[in-house]
């Protein structure tokens, strides 16, 4: 049986990875062409993707530090000239303009004492940025890198507090404007977040940044390619016994115009607990502004996989007008799906969850929102999946009839009437895709939109929900021909038609037929 290296879970700094023997998948060959093709860069990823680590690789590859890299990609290719280098990292809690204050003072004061280098007016922070670059070309008569990790941290973690957000903004900004007027003296600058602020954000003064986020060259910077888990894991998982499908289902799908990648952070501890299959990138921290905002935003739940973006809305961010289909890509609940030409020139994004662990753990999240917490859901979501799984379709009429049955009265209080569609449809769809299966809200086809199709591994079901009618759901689904795409699949094909009456706030017809 092979043996693995140690898992560098929580380990960010190279130099230990590499010294300690770690598990490290050699990315130099991108990082190469990164610091070959350009001087300023910024590179989005949702969290836990690798950022930081790749942060601490450049330093120490500024810094010279050669024999770090022996047996890597870049060894021989790069003659690791020394850099004095300018390291910030915002990690840590900064829940108000104090706080961030404080911090980027002690950031400031730590690269002072690491390049000893002094700077007088500490009080001042843009002067103190401003005198520190100078400075510290001045004393090594050297170009300065510039190295900045998790630069919008203190912003979006107080999204649920615009105000400190805003402060926090303008702080940001007032600090990295100062890197463009220190051109003469920086040799590179590299910025990571998990969001890419609008330049009237936060980046105005630095516009000069070249945003390799989505450059296909890039695609697979970060995050682990199949090939790459086949050759560190494979072995392993083949001697026990672990399914390398499920593990794709489970923790594959992110595309950032490179190859399909998994999330390492999910691999490492899904290595490291056993082999087992759980949420682990989405338990870690999951942000529950986001709710607020679909919320807010009046976001139809269905819609949330299968949206079709324009390429600006994935390429910014801005507090003053928070769009819920470019947090939710950018925070890594979406994922690109395909890039569509437009014929008038650019390009649209065809978006989708990436993976089983996202679509399950989110829909739960969404649940909670949509009818409140539920003690009974986990017992709901497993007789829902069984009865899917089996193809019991009269069982399943019954399940969604219990789902139904527990909502609580209070929120049909504070629920449209004229809305009730899309509200039973949004929880409809997210007891689906709890269940792991992949579902489509809102398909659009030549004849019009289906409410929900799923599709499992053996069957594909179509839903049309109708509240408060007389009319067979069924016949809109073979009228509009709505399973025509799928019948070339080789998989019995479902149409579901569900009543709902919104007085009895339930089911009152349920129907269904078997195409095939």
């Amino acid at each position: 049986m092979k043996k693995i290296k140690k898992l560098p879970i929580g380990v960010q700094d190279f130099a230990k990875i590499r010294q300690e023997d770690y598990l490290y998948i050699d990315k130099t060959e991108y990082i190469y062409k990164l610091i070959t093709s350009t001087d300023y860069a910024f590179l989005s990823r949702p969290r836990r993707f690798g950022k930081s680590l790749l942060v601490s690789t450049l330093k120490y590859l500024f810094q010279g530090e050669k024999e770090l890299f022996k047996g890597l990609y870049i060894y021989d290719k790069y003659d690791f000239p020394k850099y004095p280098v300018i390291h910030i990292s915002f990690s840590g809690d900064m829940r108000s303009v104090e706080q961030l204050i404080k911090r980027v003072s002690q950031i400031l004061r730590n690269n002072q004492d690491a390049l000893e280098v002094n700077c007088i007016d500490e009080d001042n922070y843009s002067n103190c940025f401003e005198k520190l670059i100078r400075d510290t070309y001045e004393k090594y008569n050297q170009k300065v890198v510039i190295l900045i990790d998790e630069y919008d941290k203190p912003i979006i973690d107080n999204i649920d507090q615009i105000e400190v957000a805003m402060e926090n903004r303008n702080i940001l900004r007032g600090l990295y404007s100062i890197i463009k007027d220190m051109d003469p003296y920086i040799k590179f600058a590299f910025l990571t977040g998990v969001t890419k602020f609008s330049k009237a954000g936060i980046f105005s003064g630095l516009n000069n940044l070249e945003d390799i986020t989505l450059e296909p060259e890039f695609g697979n910077m970060l995050g682990i390619m199949q090939g790459e888990l086949e050759e560190h894991f494979g072995e392993l998982f083949r001697d026990n016994n672990v399914d390398l499908e499920e593990v794709r289902e489970w923790y594959n799908g992110y595309n950032f115009l490179g190859d399909l990648v998994y999330n390492p952070f999910d691999l490492l501890l899904f290595v490291k607990k056993g082999f087992r299959f759980r949420s682990y990138w989405f338990s870690s921290g999951t942000p529950k502004f986001l709710v607020d905002i679909i919320d807010k935003g009046n976001f139809y739940i269905p819609e949330i996989a299968g949206l079709r973006v324009d390429e600006t809305l994935l390429e910014s961010f801005d507090i003053d007008n928070m769009r819920p289909e470019a947090i939710l890509f950018q925070a890594g609940y979406l994922t690109l799906d395909r890039m569509i030409e437009r014929p008038r020139g650019g390009y649209e994004f065809l978006l989708r969850m990436p993976n089983k662990e996202v679509r399950m753990a989110l829909m739960d999240v969404l649940l909670d929102y949509i009818e409140g917490i539920r003690d009974d859901r986990e017992e709901l979501q497993d007789r829902l999946t069984e009865v899917i799984n089996r193809g019991d379709i009269e069982a399943l009429g019954k399940e969604i009839e219990s789902l139904l049955t527990g909502i609580p009265y209070y929120n049909y209080i504070h629920n449209d009437m004229s809305r009730y569609e899309g509200y039973y449809a949004s929880l409809l769809y997210a007891y689906l895709q709890s269940t792991g299966n992949v579902i489509i809200g809102e398909e659009v086809t030549s004849r019009g939109r289906a409410d929900l199709t799923m599709i499992t591994k053996d069957k594909i079901y179509i839903f049309e929900i109708k509240v408060d009618t007389k009319e067979s759901p069924i016949k809109q689904i073979k009228e509009r021909q709505y399973y025509k795409k799928y019948e070339n699949q080789n998989k019995p094909i479902y149409l579901v038609g569900i009543k709902i009456g919104s007085k009895e706030r339930n089911v009152v017809g349920f129907e269904w037929e078997r195409m095939n």
